[in-house]
């Protein structure tokens, strides 16, 4: 069976945006290792105003703490890069924003900073919802530049298929 071609960035905004107007949330990311381009990605798209509320570039692990509420002692005992950590900063995109839906992303884009049980590309992501936080893992390769564009591509990708109305049986 042959796969349907990857969406681009942009169609994946666009996609976004008529699902959550037509749920009428709205969104607010909290991006460490992305440094904002998923916030740029969306805002790139006319009209995102509508349904973007606003984004946290935490790129330091005291801009987590006091921008998003993560608890220091999470981050000391489980890293920066991990479930717990990027699950509380999607919980704190959403208590600190106007906001129903969310995106947290954080990991290693490199070239440094991975380790062996966290080498560069590793990236946890997850994703505030109304029925609530969904996270998972994805190990990216190529460099920073890669790392991040991917890390980009997934996030969006995955909050449509979450945003997405079940199929009807």
């Amino acid at each position: 069976m042959a796969h349907a071609p990857q969406a681009s960035t942009a169609e994946l905004c666009a996609q976004l945006a008529g699902l959550l107007l037509a749920q009428q949330h709205k969104l607010a990311t909290a991006e460490s290792c992305t440094g904002g381009l998923i916030a740029a990605a969306c805002t790139d798209l006319a009209g995102s105003s509508d349904w973007f509320e606003r984004g946290f570039v935490t790129y330091s692990n005291a801009a987590k703490s006091t921008m998003l509420g993560v608890d220091p002692a999470l981050i000391a005992a489980h890293g920066a890069v991990s479930e717990r950590v990027a699950r509380a900063m999607a919980e704190g995109a959403l208590r600190h924003a106007l906001a129903q839906v969310s995106v947290a992303v954080t990991g290693i884009a490199g070239p440094g900073g991975g380790s062996a049980e966290k080498p560069v590309g590793t990236v946890w992501l997850a994703w505030g919802l109304p029925s609530g936080i969904h996270a998972e893992v994805q190990h990216f390769a190529g460099d920073r530049a890669a790392v991040r564009a991917a890390t980009v591509q997934r996030a969006l990708a995955r909050l449509v298929e979450l945003l997405r109305p079940a199929p009807r049986a």
